[in-house]
């Protein structure tokens, strides 16, 4: 990759993550750039990409149909993002649940393919993918109680960079998922105060969003990043900042897309 080198860039990241009101880590491949790269943190919905991980594996091995019907159950309802609790049919394709889960996060069509594969075999294909210290903790829950995981998913920003190297791949079940990542509808983090087109194939991406947690992972160009910032609530504003000015700089080392 042409362009600054990995110290310069990483000493920007650095002094971002100096303002950042908690922790902020920052990947960015091919470069090797970044600053808390292998902090682990929570990852709010950035985790269901690895629930669309083996999903998209399992469709390339044939061990799922991407038509096969999953007809929601009443524990898979969850509020928070998504459409599938304004919408009256109760069932649907791994295929339509796939899409939305990556596509407007929806919590409901995550719960009910969390449930269609198990816990443990997403972190089992995660962890045969490198992805050792990144993993699912529990279902999405809103609200989470005291009795529950403390969170969703926890992981590192050196490892889902990794993922979404691996992402970039021309062909396998790779494919299927930077298509999912294609759609996804929120560009607020990361590219927000990069010049972009939306609709275009420049950005292929994954955000999450709760309390305290503003996270984006993804390819922007030929660049894999991942950017993660966790504070206390209330701080989200401020976190989201940190968030953007990590993208800008992410920004200057890929093409830009008119």
């Amino acid at each position: 990759m042409s362009g600054p080198e990995s110290p310069e860039v990483s000493e920007r990241f650095a002094r971002i993550a100096a303002s950042c009101p908690g922790t902020l880590a920052v990947s960015v491949l091919p470069l090797g750039a970044g600053v808390n790269a292998e902090v682990e943190l929570p990852l709010a919905s950035v985790g269901k990409l690895l629930l669309l991980a083996e999903v998209a594996m399992s469709l390339e091995g044939g061990i799922l149909d991407p038509s096969e019907p999953v007809r929601l159950a009443e524990e898979d309802y969850c509020g928070g993002s998504g459409l599938l609790l304004g919408l009256s049919a109760r069932e649907w394709t791994v295929g339509d649940l796939a899409l939305m889960t990556a596509a407007v996060s929806d919590n409901t069509a995550t719960n009910a393919l969390l449930r269609t594969l198990g816990l443990d075999r997403v972190n089992a294909a995660g962890a045969a993918l490198g992805l050792t210290r990144t993993r699912l903790l529990d279902r999405i829950r809103e609200p989470r109680g005291p009795g529950h995981p403390p969170t969703f998913a926890v992981g590192t920003a050196g490892e889902l960079a990794g993922l979404a190297a691996l992402v970039g791949g021309a062909e396998g079940w790779q494919v299927q998922l930077r298509e999912w990542m294609l759609a996804n509808t929120d560009h607020t983090l990361v590219p927000a105060l990069v010049r972009h087109d939306p609709e275009g194939a420049w950005l292929a991406s994954k955000t999450g969003t709760d309390d305290g947690i503003r996270a984006d992972v993804g390819l922007m160009g030929g660049v894999a990043y991942a950017v993660l910032a966790c504070g206390p609530p209330g701080s989200e504003d401020a976190l989201a900042a940190s968030v953007r000015a990590a993208g800008a700089v992410i920004g200057e080392l890929a093409p830009v897309s008119a």
